[in-house]
């Protein structure tokens, strides 16, 4: 199983966009295209309906060695003994999530400016999500942050910074050039005509960025 350091591209399937039946084949499509930590995120659902679609995505995750996060829900997290658990700002502290779950299960959080960053590496935050850097419809509450900021929460990183909110292939460029280092990808590859292709052209990109950056 790939640790969460050694993470660079991070997809999400997201229930606003896969429906339920889908959830399998998209799993597929993502680990075979190449992403290298995948999220399970259902907001409508509720803790049992996301505990059986962890149950169908995690023989997938486990035979490509992709670990699996659960958004939102560590009691789901500690019953199918997923690899990750996702929370954001308003959940519970890192601390009593990694209660939850165990010492096995990497606790993972959502950011939106510098102060939380800061903050949740402070908390002992495994990895965090810094956005959304551009509007995106997977969160329309939230303002843009903009680029501005990721180099220098690269500066004081601990632990991994995966930048999200926008991001696809025709921003990329951008985005690395700003210091990002690792990305989630959402919409423009759930959406994508060919998740696979659109997976694999993004991480050839990153792979090009880590050889040249080191």
């Amino acid at each position: 199983m790939r640790p969460i350091e050694d993470c660079h591209l991070y997809g999400i399937v997201d229930l606003g966009y896969v429906s339920p039946e889908n959830v399998a084949g998209m799993t597929h499509a993502l680990v075979e295209g190449g992403v290298e930590v995948l999220q399970l995120r259902a907001k409508k659902l509720v803790a049992g309906e996301v505990e059986r679609l962890a149950e169908v995505m995690l023989p997938i995750t486990r035979a490509a060695g992709v670990p699996l996060v659960i958004n939102d829900h560590p009691t789901v997290a500690a019953s199918v003994r997923s690899e990750g658990i996702h929370v954001g700002q308003d959940d519970l502290s890192v601390a009593e999530v990694r209660a939850l779950v165990g010492p096995d299960c990497f606790v993972g959080k959502s950011t939106h400016s510098v102060a939380q960053a800061r903050a949740a590496m402070e908390e002992g935050a495994d990895y965090i999500g810094f956005g959304p850097l551009y509007a995106t419809g997977t969160k329309p509450d939230y303002t843009p942050i903009g680029l501005q900021d990721i180099g220098e929460v690269h500066s004081f990183a601990t632990r991994p910074v995966f930048c999200i909110g926008g991001v696809n292939w025709e921003r990329l460029p951008e985005i690395l050039a700003a210091g990002a280092r690792r990305v989630v990808v959402v919409s423009a590859f759930l959406c994508a005509p060919d998740v696979r292709v659109a997976v694999r052209q993004v991480k050839d990109a990153l792979e090009a960025q880590w050889k040249v950056g080191g």
